[in-house]
């Protein structure tokens, strides 16, 4: 057992930084989880009219797609390996215990044969002390028994040993497998990644499909448009009433979460499209599934996917305003929802520049300069 244990000591020297199998299965939890909301978001997709954006969201979701699997595959991997130091340790206490017995018995073994088959019944009865005699005799039978059961204990140990044997050998078997998994998911991401590369490096050459990427980018935003004039029209019982208006946090409001400025607001050059787009909030760099909080007291009057926008959610703040939180990583919240200032929309998604996240303040649908309204200003 000693000689074939050794075949798994590399390893285990690479499982040492093996985390927590809790922690492990926790986040393989949210991976599943995220490759959920990308089927989702992949699926909506579907529905829409064909078009540049359309395109380039679908190649970029199906990148996504890959990363969240080869998170997982590591994820996979790094557990195996959780499980491999695990049962690496139980074989070391067994085997040490097995040790420990062995040794004992050669001694009891040791001790029992000086006293020869019979013990030392000669030499009693030479004394004429037959109560001695059958004390002694007592405690040969009960060194005897003991015998037995570490015998026993022994059997039953080196039976657990061989078991952990078999479970190492799976273990092992099944993380050569996550091992080829990760690998050619790696090679799968980095396919995807160049393709989408290559398909923005044409639409740079491109002028025409650059026009329609800038039609569809304002037909969107009319959309949008829509959609707020739509959710000013609901019924009062409907409305959002807060105790603090918004309009007098101006200047006052927290950054929905912590980032850089990547675009501000109003027009700029699209620095994939090379065309005139009108920003109508932030897009603030930020690290990726970065909380994302309510800036005010608000209600969830939309969350969904929503075109190019990705997974968005509105948040009604009373008297017409609004916030709108877009490119999350996916949808946590439902329709009505109430939010309390600080509480969490959701967290920063990716798009095809990286993780960011789109926040805007509109008032009857028209478009507010967000830094105008944080008392921290986004550099």
């Amino acid at each position: 057992m000693r000689r074939s244990w050794s075949l798994f000591l590399p390893v285990l020297l690479v499982a040492q930084g093996a985390q927590d199998p809790a922690e492990l299965r926790q986040k393989l939890a949210a991976i599943q989880g995220r490759l959920g909301q990308v089927d989702q978001q992949l699926a909506s997709l579907k529905k829409r009219r064909k078009g540049v954006l359309v395109e380039i969201q679908g190649i970029s979701l199906q990148r996504d797609r890959v990363k969240a699997q080869v998170e997982g595959a590591r994820l996979r991997r790094d557990q195996a390996q959780s499980q491999v130091q695990s049962i690496g340790r139980e074989q070391t206490r067994i085997q040490s215990e097995v040790r420990r017995l062995q040794g004992d018995l050669r001694k009891q073994v040791r001790w029992m044969q000086a006293l020869g088959p019979w013990g030392d019944l000669g030499l009693y009865i030479t004394f004429k002390d037959l109560e001695a005699w059958l004390v002694r005799g007592r405690m040969l039978a009960w060194a005897r028994l003991q015998e037995q059961k570490q015998l026993g204990q022994i059997h039953r140990l080196q039976g657990d040993l061989a078991a952990k044997e078999k479970s190492l050998k799976e273990v092992l078997g099944r993380l050569a497998g996550d091992e080829r998994e990760a690998a050619q998911l790696q090679a799968a991401l980095r396919l995807q990644e160049e393709k989408l590369n290559s398909f923005l490096d044409g639409l740079q050459q491109d002028e025409a499909a650059q026009r329609q990427a800038q039609a569809e980018l304002a037909e969107e935003a009319v959309q949008l448009e829509r959609l707020l004039a739509g959710l000013l029209g609901k019924p009062k019982g409907e409305a959002f009433e807060a105790a603090v208006a918004f309009a007098s946090l101006r200047g006052e409001l927290p950054q929905p979460v912590e980032g850089t400025l990547a675009v501000g607001f109003g027009e700029h050059l699209h620095p994939r499209f090379r065309t005139k787009t009108m920003q109508s909030g932030l897009l603030v760099t930020a690290a990726g599934s970065a909380p994302v909080a309510a800036v005010a007291d608000g209600k969830v009057v939309f969350a969904d996917y929503y075109q190019s926008y990705g997974p968005m959610v509105i948040l009604d703040h009373g008297g017409g305003w609004f916030t709108l939180y877009t490119h999350l990583a996916g949808i946590d919240l439902a329709k009505g929802q109430l939010l309390k200032a600080g509480e969490a929309v959701g967290a920063v998604g990716d798009t095809v520049d990286g993780p960011r996240l789109g926040f805007e303040i509109r008032h009857q649908a028209q478009p507010q300069d967000p830094q105008k309204w944080l008392k921290r200003k986004y550099r």
